[in-house]
């Protein structure tokens, strides 16, 4: 871990990559303030123990309330951010633009309003060693054909959704403030992150858990539609080192070299599921329905990560296949955070709200 004194803030600590991260980080051993609104995505169960050590403080903040952040800022002192709260799925954003907005832009700009008041009250030192990641996205460089080469850190934005334009507005905030105030910042965009503890709206945990029910298995259009899948605990690797050894004003790609068919990843769901807990009805491939494109569905994303190998000396240590399988089996078993998920419970008797 970095040297040197003082908190790590992280928000969107309750998230799916935010709660892998806050897990490893107080694991070795930093002092974590985490960030979270506990909207609907937001599971303190994904912490587990992590949730109760004494490294780790809970601060229940909507990062689009000014003065609950700079309050956060002041009470903690934090000698770095990893900026992970977000409105994350492209259907919601297509649904309701509005809170894709408020809290991935207009957030964004409280807390680096706040990153920089911070900033300028830390003696020499202090200010040298203060990093403010920004995690964002690869869905901000558009769509790519099947011929096209890999989005890299110089590829132009050509975001397509509402979620995607409104992290790519994120995006320049953040280098702006890098440009005109000096705060240290560092972006990374990463490709579809999956394992697990992820909200089971998105495509790997909805098709395990909806083959699990025998309930049909929506897929968008033929299934053609290409991702670059990367396994949670990889992407937090890269946010972990690209804190570490990072420069201010760079950008890091992280993706997991691990491109699929949308149609490709729920077959082999259904693989899977057919050895671990096979059903008498059948094959679950035979749940496969195709249903209308989402719209303004992108073709393909994929990202090329070499600059973020040869700069920070990261790389992925989980293949496709493995970490698919190893996801599948956690979904599958028997699971309270599964089921407090289905039921609801998760979202209220943490925090002593009855639900």
């Amino acid at each position: 871990m970095m040297d040197g004194q003082g908190s790590i803030v992280v928000t969107g600590g309750a998230g799916f990559i935010g709660s892998a991260l806050v897990r490893r980080l107080v694991a070795d051993g930093a002092d974590v303030v985490n960030v979270d609104s506990l909207t609907y995505a937001g599971n303190l169960d994904s912490l587990g123990a992590t949730a109760d050590a004494p490294n780790h403080h809970f601060e229940r903040v909507d990062i689009t309330d000014a003065a609950a952040v700079k309050r956060v800022f002041e009470q903690y002192r934090p000698r770095a951010v990893l900026h992970l709260a977000a409105e994350s799925h492209v259907d919601r954003s297509i649904d309701g633009p509005d809170a894709f907005v408020q809290t991935n832009v207009v957030g964004t700009l409280h807390l680096l309003q706040a990153a920089r008041s911070h900033h300028a009250t830390l003696d020499e030192a202090g200010r040298a060693a203060f990093r403010f990641v920004h995690v964002s996205t690869d869905e901000v460089f558009g769509s790519l054909e099947d011929d096209t080469a890999r989005f890299h850190t110089g590829t132009p934005y050509d975001p397509r959704s509402p979620y995607s334009a409104s992290k790519a507005g994120s995006d320049h905030l953040a280098r702006a403030w890098h440009h005109t105030f000096r705060l240290p910042v560092i972006v990374t965009n990463c490709s579809n992150n999956y394992g697990p503890y992820q909200f089971p709206e998105k495509l790997i945990p909805l098709v395990i858990l909806s083959a699990l029910r025998g309930a049909e298995l929506p897929v968008y259009g033929d299934g053609s539609n290409v991702r670059d899948w990367i396994y949670v605990d990889d992407h937090v690797d890269g946010l972990v080192t690209a804190l570490e050894r990072g420069s201010p004003g760079g950008t890091y790609l992280f993706g997991g070299d691990a491109e699929r068919r949308n149609i490709d990843v729920v077959r082999g769901i259904c693989s899977i599921l057919d050895e671990l807990r096979p059903r008498d009805e059948g094959p679950y491939a035979d749940l496969i329905r195709f249903v209308r494109d989402r719209p303004g569905h992108d073709h393909r994303y994929a990202i090329d990560s070499s600059h973020a190998r040869e700069a920070l000396g990261w790389a992925p240590r989980h293949s496709f296949d493995a970490g698919l399988r190893a996801t599948v089996g956690w979904y599958a078993r028997p699971n309270a955070w599964v089921e407090r998920v289905r039921s609801g419970a998760y979202r209220g008797e943490r925090l002593g709200v009855s639900v």
